[in-house]
């Protein structure tokens, strides 16, 4: 299925000391570069700023609620630093990333060659990221990657691509000595969707669990977007004699996963792991009972229990009137790792953003304190979550903080 991106760009203005967004519409042509904003990597641009920040997430399509909570983080980021980054006024130039590098390529072109943005954040689909690569090299304006997790992304460091989310391999990499320590000398299956993000997830985790001593009972990979009836390949796993089931699914996809796997295989001893986009945000939900006793690694839970992370989830939850996603928080720390930058920056172009985001060292973030590796990709903790019911309400509990992998 394709989207089309249409004419959606939003301008949000954001002025020092004033809570309201102000938003103007526009369709079709050039925006030019009103407000101030300089050129990104072709012009000096004044170190007081304003600075212009291009936003590109799904507002359409199937990702357009992890999108919405990306947009919820970054914006109550602002919210909370008086709508300023590094002491700057700032200026979002928002546009709809839609479902795929089709609509997502083209979409954030657009925030450099007409908007002339200093910096984008953003990006859910690891192809659009990919697709992006050698647009924000050349025109010298850096890409704060927060959510498309393709280990392939940042293998050759650039200037310009940086990522506060994660790497596909690295979340699943975590997890495997924990398994194996739980599993004992009992195996573990291995299942995902038949696409890359799958197949990297799987690698890491298989690597990981092998280095400890584990064995793969079998591996399984689905037809991606197509899948409905997982319940061959359940009874695949209940013939392999695995004592647990390693999968990577997300959406959709995970909701009937879950339910499945506790309807076919729920009386087995077997136990369910998966990277924690299984069980992350609404999708939880939507599973019901079933997600009980799951157990997932990821780099956030908003059961995290740090004064950060409190006051993130209150502050959060009073704006938007829902808890936050991992997508939120990638997000929000984008936006901290923006404040950190342009704080020491020497100018609001791309060029001077891209050379101060080398300097910008721990963040301090609801997820924990993280810094970017030499690969520009985050050096953070990651946590065992187990799905439990807690007041009447299903949450990922933290087990355990996990070693990276």
């Amino acid at each position: 299925m394709s989207f089309s991106f249409g004419a959606l760009r939003k301008v949000v203005v954001i002025p020092a000391m004033v809570g309201a967004l102000a938003l103007s519409a526009c369709g079709g042509g050039s925006l030019g570069t009103s407000g101030g904003g300089s050129g990104s990597g072709t012009g000096g641009g004044a170190a007081a700023g304003p600075v212009k920040i291009g936003v590109s997430v799904p507002k359409s399509g199937v990702y357009a609620a992890l999108g919405k909570d990306m947009e919820q983080g970054f914006k109550l980021y602002l919210e909370q630093h008086d709508n300023k980054l590094g002491g700057k006024d700032v200026q979002l130039v928002e546009v709809d990333e839609g479902a795929g590098p089709q609509t997502g390529v083209p979409a954030t072109e657009k925030l450099i060659t007409q908007d002339q943005v200093g910096a984008v954040v953003g990006i859910v689909n690891s192809a659009t990221a990919a697709g992006l690569q050698r647009t924000f090299n050349e025109s010298e304006v850096p890409l704060i990657v927060a959510n498309a997790g393709a280990d392939t992304l940042t293998q050759t460091p650039s200037d310009y691509i940086w990522r506060t989310s994660f790497t596909n391999g690295g979340v699943a990499a975590a997890l495997g000595p924990k398994a194996k320590e739980e599993v004992g000398n009992g195996s573990i299956f291995l299942m995902a969707p038949d696409y890359a993000a799958g197949k990297e997830a799987t690698a890491g985790f298989k690597k990981s669990f092998e280095a400890a001593g584990g064995q793969i009972a079998g591996e399984a990979f689905t037809p991606f977007g197509q899948t409905t009836d997982y319940q061959p390949y359940l009874n695949q796993i209940r013939t392999s004699g695995a004592k647990g089931v390693y999968v990577f699914y997300a959406g959709a996809e995970a909701v009937a996963f879950v339910q499945q796997f506790k309807q076919f295989l729920g009386n087995e001893d077997i136990q369910l792991y998966g990277s924690g986009f299984l069980t992350e945000g609404s999708v939880l939900d939507a599973q019901g009972d079933a997600a009980v006793g799951v157990k997932t690694v990821l780099h956030y839970s908003d059961q995290i229990d740090s004064p950060e992370n409190k006051k993130f989830v209150t502050d959060y939850t009073a704006k938007w009137n829902m808890a936050p996603t991992v997508y939120s928080v990638q997000m929000y720390d984008a936006a901290a790792v923006l404040d950190k930058a342009l704080e020491g920056a020497q100018g609001v172009d791309g060029k001077s953003i891209a050379a101060a985001l080398k300097n910008v060292g721990d963040v301090d973030s609801p997820r924990g304190t993280w810094k970017f590796n030499a690969n520009h990709d985050p050096d953070q903790p990651y946590w065992l979550r187990e799905v439990k019911d807690v007041d009447g309400k299903r949450v990922n509990a933290v087990v355990s903080e996990l070693k990276a992998g």
